[in-house]
């Protein structure tokens, strides 16, 4: 009543809500009021100066169990967290955190009503958080971690051994982990004068048969991708994969939460069962693979959510079993749309093949013998010798196999640091532009997926990721080979079983086949070898010299050289081929020669 101004009046506590002794919800700013007016003594109402007032930053999340830690039976406990000041938004929705604080408890008026008896709501106030992420990211990573990546890259077998890495325990299935591969490691997102936006993620939709490994494999990526979200198809709706509208307990005002494709972003969204989404929940992700975003218009928000991720799907055919008298789009509930963002399809089908059964069969026995429980795991049982020694040492097909935390680091170190150019002189646009005619030529006259602008840009982004995965500066003729295989692949596979054997011969000249690349080496070898016998002949002439030339060397650092120049990149498989040896050809890889007896 007198104007009297009183405080300061430190609030530490830091619910929004307190009560009285009687139990009724009161504000926490009449809580902290004095009981009278020290200059009057009048006894109210007093009125919070808030022009005067000092206000810091306040955040409440929710911390929840992860799923993989929860004893068998039980639900994820969530609790809720309470940031002050500078721990505000240092920690975004969907990241795994470690949180340091105090365990901290208030009055709840509501409850106490309601039960009759006082109920205590508690809280974390936090003093520190570690994300877990941070261990294996491109910024944290030791300089004996770097040493090891860069040393891992000179392989010039690096993307084999990658390939073989990725869910080592299934057995086969090349094409499906070299898209698995592409997709981790992502090609260069493209921004046109801040006008138009292409995206550099590369999305994926593995179909098959029931018992083909396509779950495993999407939570193999869940385990290996930086940063991952799955959910399925039928757990998952249109507002889970998006955003939701809800209101804030606290403000009592509208806000926005993220769905999956949100809070996968700069990550990788897996959603497995993707043919049993309802056909209105499967719209709602066109935006999301194509520009990247979710625009959002609900209860007063009109906004734009990002959402860059890689989308890798797994569905079942109709019926359960693949047709294969029948085209991709018609074994599937996919519409054209949804299946032309897809930059890769990949078709696994159960053919009874006794050699490959028997392959599979004692593959799988072994992989069994060589395991331990998981419960011996987690007490801290070191792995036996022959699963350590396959799953580091000697590998599958003769290919040593990288560890999954050591693949992991080696894929964030990629996205952060390598960004591959699309040079003119690197690769060959025209054989890129007279594919794209004769799949669109072929798409027309025996139906399956049908092919647009999009697939040339999937082109592109595949051998990006191609070259990223080898940590390249520029694309070579070897990635964009690699993108085309994938991208045939995926066209050839999505049709009838009657016209596939057609389209594998008509598209085979796209494809650099060994063969070919074994007789430019061979031819270009002979020719080396020929000038070092003239060379010889003329040296032995000035010396004085008779008789004939017993051998013949030639370095092979020249030879690769030459190969470069033809755009062959890697001889190591022409060394060990039967033509090689056959023409009577020796390699000393210690001394890096190439020899030859008369």
């Amino acid at each position: 009543k007198c104007k009297f101004a009183t405080g300061p009046f430190r609030i530490e506590d830091s619910t929004s809500h307190s009560s009285g002794l009687d139990g009724a919800n009161r504000d926490v700013s009449d809580v902290h009021a004095p009981a009278s007016c020290p200059e009057c003594q009048s006894e109210g109402p007093f009125r919070i100066n808030s022009t005067r007032s000092r206000y810091r930053n306040y955040q409440r999340i929710n911390l929840q169990e992860r799923p993989g830690s929860i004893p068998p039976g039980r639900v994820p406990r969530t609790k809720e967290v309470v940031f002050l000041d500078d721990l505000v938004d240092c920690a975004r929705p969907g990241e795994e955190v470690e949180i340091t604080g105090v365990f901290c408890h208030s009055y709840d008026s509501l409850l106490t009503q309601r039960s009759g008896f006082p109920v205590f709501q508690t809280y974390i106030s936090a003093n520190h958080v570690r994300k877990k992420e941070d261990a294996s990211s491109a910024a944290n990573l030791s300089e004996s971690d770097r040493k090891e990546i860069l040393e891992l890259a000179r392989d010039t077998n690096i993307g084999k051994r990658i390939v073989q890495s990725i869910a080592p325990s299934i057995y086969g299935h090349d094409h499906v982990k070299m898209a698995l591969a592409m997709a981790l490691f992502g090609a260069v997102p493209k921004n046109v004068d801040d006008k138009h936006r292409i995206r550099g993620d590369v999305n994926v939709l593995i179909l098959g048969d029931p018992g083909t490994a396509k779950s495993q494999m999407l939570k193999y990526a869940e385990a290996t991708a930086p940063r991952a979200v799955y959910s399925t198809g039928k757990g998952a709706s249109a507002v889970g994969l998006t955003a939701n509208v809800h209101k804030d307990p606290l403000t009592r005002e509208w806000t926005l939460e993220g769905g999956a494709l949100v809070l996968a972003d700069r990550g990788v969204c897996l959603i497995d069962e993707f043919d049993k989404m309802n056909e209105q929940d499967r719209t709602s992700i066109h935006e999301a693979m194509e520009q990247q975003t979710i625009s959002v218009s609900k209860a007063g928000i009109v906004t734009s959510l990002q959402a860059r991720c890689s989308v890798i799907a797994a569905a079942n055919p109709i019926g359960g079993r693949y047709d294969s008298s029948c085209t991709l789009a018609e074994n599937v509930e996919l519409t054209d749309p949804i299946l032309q963002r897809f930059d890769c399809l990949c078709v696994l089908q159960d053919l009874v093949d006794p050699v490959a059964d028997e392959r599979l069969s004692s593959f799988v026995t072994k992989t069994h013998a060589t395991s331990i429980p998981t419960s011996e795991v987690a007490r801290g049982v070191e792995l036996a010798p022959e699963r350590s020694s396959l799953e580091l040492g000697d590998g599958v097909g003769s290919v040593d196999l990288i560890p999954q935390s050591l693949l992991r680091k080696y894929i964030q170190y990629a996205r952060a640091n390598c960004r591959p150019a699309l040079r003119g002189g690197t690769f060959d646009q025209e054989k890129i532009a007279s594919l794209y005619v004769q799949l669109r030529k072929e798409s027309t006259n025996s139906g399956g997926v049908p092919i647009a602008v999009r697939h040339i840009e999937s082109i592109m982004r595949m051998a990006e990721a191609h070259a990223k995965m080898h940590l390249r500066d520029y694309v070579r003729d070897d990635d964009m080979d690699a993108s085309i295989r994938i991208m045939l692949e995926s066209f050839i596979s999505a049709q009838k079983f009657s016209v596939r054997r057609t389209l594998r011969r008509s598209f085979g000249k796209f494809l650099s086949s060994g063969e070919d690349r074994v007789h430019l080496l061979l031819h270009i070898l002979q020719d080396m070898m020929r000038n070092e016998a003239m060379y010889q002949t003329i040296r032995q002439r000035q010396r004085g010299e008779t008789g004939e030339i017993e051998n013949l060397e030639v370095q092979l650092d020249e030879f690769e050289g030459k190969a470069r120049e033809r755009r062959i990149y890697d001889v190591a498989e022409f060394c060990k081929s039967d033509a090689f040896n056959e023409a009577g050809y020796t390699l000393d890889f210690s001394k890096r020669v190439i020899s030859r007896k008369f």
